[in-house]
């Protein structure tokens, strides 16, 4: 009866698990930043979200790697939290003033976003 009641627990866990991996999902994206401050911060926003289960920013690549519930968060969440710890995503731009309270090890060179092109429409 003990081993039985065993086999059942462990098939419980792994049902469970499994449920729950299934929406796991895993993404890479561009996140600028130049130090192992930027890194500590980067990761941290990243893993404030709610649904993040794994955050890890590669500085040399100047990439992060998240694993999130997509049941539970949408990336663009995501991007918006670490772009609100001032660091520019491939998605979103930090605002100037949070961006210009980075240590100053931490301010890297911001690229331009191209402006839109209106020219096939008015306003």
């Amino acid at each position: 009866m003990k081993k039985m009641m065993n086999v059942f627990v462990a098939l419980m866990v792994i049902g469970v698990t499994t449920a729950f991996a299934a929406n796991e999902k895993t993404e890479t994206f561009k996140v600028s930043g130049n130090c192992g401050m930027c890194e500590k911060t980067i990761e941290k926003a990243a893993s404030k979200v709610d649904g993040v289960t794994t955050a890890d920013w590669d500085k040399e690549k100047k990439t992060i790697t998240i694993t999130f519930d997509e049941s539970k968060v949408e990336i663009m969440a995501i991007h918006k939290a670490i772009a609100k710890a001032g660091y520019d995503t491939e998605k979103v731009k930090a605002k100037d003033e949070t961006y210009g309270e980075l240590p100053s090890c931490c301010q890297y060179d911001r690229e331009a976003k191209p402006a839109e092109d209106h020219s096939g429409h008015k306003h």
